[in-house]
């Protein structure tokens, strides 16, 4: 074994161990879920067992994770630099976690639309968090202030606008695949009707 998969292999054990604290699960709980002896668990925590193929895939899947995001190693591409959309100024950064994440930095000047017909509805989870100033999110037919350091989360199948309250407003959002493709083709229809 060289020294990289040595450290791998160190680094999956202690992955597992810290899913299973982090679940507030004890070494019994786990290899109940896993469907392996306790013994077998914390040997394999410890160091005491090779790591088979089968038993880390059964963890994964008892842990609540991928074998791919059990097994990745370690990256030196921690810090990140944003992209910026020239258009709208909004700063794009890419999330290592999910492939489809995406997080938007934006400054918001507008207050929000009050006619329900400017509301948007597309597949996606969506998360904002108000850095400065206070934001108004309109959901449905429901009206939230959201103040500095307060986050929301929501839906994006209910219909919602985001705008800016008293004056501006920076949010940071987090958009899942879905919500961030709904608002890419909003964007495009957008950018398609002004160019007309």
């Amino acid at each position: 074994m060289t020294q990289e998969d040595g450290e791998l292999d160190s680094l999956v054990r202690k992955r597992i161990r810290a899913l299973r604290v982090a679940q507030g699960w004890s070494l019994e709980e786990l290899a109940g879920r896993a469907k392996v002896s306790q013994s077998t668990l914390s040997r394999i925590e410890n160091g005491q067992r090779r790591l088979a193929l089968d038993q880390l895939v059964v963890l994964a899947r008892a842990l609540d994770t991928s074998l791919d995001q059990l097994v990745e190693t370690a990256t030196d591409d921690v810090i990140s630099s944003p992209t910026i959309d020239r258009a709208s100024g909004a700063m794009r950064w890419p999330v290592q976690a999910d492939p489809g994440m995406s997080v938007v930095r934006q400054r918001m000047t507008s207050p929000a639309p009050d006619s329900p017909s400017s509301l948007r509805a597309h597949p996606g989870r969506e998360w904002l968090v108000v850095i400065s100033g206070t934001a108004t999110l309109l959901l449905g037919n429901r009206r939230f202030r959201v103040e500095t350091n307060q986050a929301a989360e929501f839906p994006t199948m209910l219909p919602h606008a985001i705008g800016a309250e008293g004056g501006p407003c920076e949010i940071i959002g987090i958009f899942d695949r879905d919500a961030r493709r709904g608002h890419q083709r909003r964007q495009d229809v957008e950018k398609a009707g002004s160019s007309t």
